[in-house]
């Protein structure tokens, strides 16, 4: 059994090479099934590149994406259920902000503000988690079922179809006995039906997809006219906040002399003079030593092997996880995030940093 079935892979291997190299026509099907198979590709396509996306508009920052996904993977090898949110920036900003809010005081009209401001924030950050829970649940979900189940059924036929065309063709081309033509043939049939029949009810399914668009865009006009209802208030509450702190009357201020605060003063103008005279004499008859007398060895620098980028600018991190560096710094890479940003580690920091901020003199192994 075993070698019959390396003997028809093959058949098939060689029959595809005679189609491709020798010239041999193989069995066409119609220009409407080409044209399913052509709509079935773009739908992979599509699917693979809206999931990915639409992570990068629910959260931009290519830390906390990465960051989630390592959770993620942990979770998984550890069989844990954990919960896969990351701080929202919104909640971050709100964090600074009542906590020095905080510590100001609450005399300070700047103060009240900074913590009103905070807690709008925080309402903001609450809605873009319950947008999150939404179009995860609603979009990114069904999204995911229809790469791992329907369309992964829909390639699994058509990968067959052809195994079974050319296992057909090969059979008609070497002229086989009747019965195994007859076999072959009713295989490619089978295939071709159940291939037809997947790709009509994928291509079909426009009002769930359709329903599934039109959840995001309710999820997201929900989420921004919250989101305008705060600012509206805070805005309101900003204002009168800085009309009291205009109207707050400026009391006068004179700063406090060191009389006024009963610090003694030790020697006079005169003996302070001399001490730095004496002072002055007595590094002058025995000088230290000064390390700009020897100037220091630039060392070589060593070939790099290992994956490096050379930074084409400063960059200053504006997110926790983020690497800074200076221009002309050698950074060594670990690895892409996505297409726009690498991690890498520099001077014993580890962090995430522009692609478009460096240039790459070793790249990453293609694996």
């Amino acid at each position: 059994m075993a070698f019959a079935g390396l003997k028809k892979q093959i058949n098939k291997a060689n029959q595809y090479v005679t189609e491709k190299m020798g010239g041999a026509e193989g069995t066409k099907l119609d220009l409407d099934f080409m044209e399913m198979e052509r709509k079935t590709d773009v739908t992979v396509e599509l699917v693979e590149e809206l999931q990915a996306k639409t992570k990068e508009y629910l959260q931009p920052n290519p830390t906390a994406r990465a960051k989630m996904a390592a959770v993620k993977g942990i979770s998984k090898l550890s069989g844990q259920a954990k919960s896969n949110t990351y701080p929202q920036p919104e909640g971050i900003l709100a964090d600074c902000m009542l906590t020095y809010g905080k510590k100001l005081g609450e005399d300070s009209i700047f103060a009240s503000a900074l913590v009103e401001m905070g807690d709008s924030l925080k309402q903001m950050a609450d809605v873009k988690y319950s947008l999150d829970d939404n179009i995860k649940q609603n979009f990114l979900e069904p999204l995911h079922h229809l790469q791992t189940k329907d369309l992964k059924e829909v390639m699994h036929h058509r990968k067959k179809l052809q195994g079974r065309r050319l296992d057909f063709d090969c059979k008609k081309r070497r002229q086989a006995k009747d019965d195994e033509i007859r076999s072959a043939e009713e295989k490619f049939a089978e295939s071709l039906q159940l291939a037809q029949v997947g790709m009509y009810n994928l291509l079909e399914n426009d009002v769930e997809q359709v329903s599934q668009l039109v959840t995001f865009a309710e999820g997201m006009l929900d989420y921004h006219s919250q989101c305008s209802e705060i600012l509206k208030v805070l805005v309101e509450t900003l204002n009168e906040k800085r009309e009291e702190a205009a109207a707050r009357p400026k009391s006068e201020f004179v700063p406090k002399t060191l009389a006024d605060l009963n610090i003694e003063i030790l020697g006079s103008q005169d003996g302070m003079n001399e001490t730095l005279f004496i002072f002055y004499l007595y590094r002058l008859a025995s000088p230290l030593p000064s390390p700009m007398r020897s100037p220091a060895r630039t060392p070589m620098p060593a070939k790099q092997t290992q994956p490096c980028c050379t930074a084409l600018y400063d960059f200053e991190p504006e997110n926790p996880g983020e690497l800074g560096f200076k221009e002309n710094d050698v950074i060594t890479l670990i690895q892409r995030v996505d297409e726009n940003w690498f991690e890498g580690s520099l001077n014993g920091r580890t962090g995430y940093f522009p692609q478009s901020y460096v240039q790459i003199t070793v790249p990453l192994p293609n694996n």
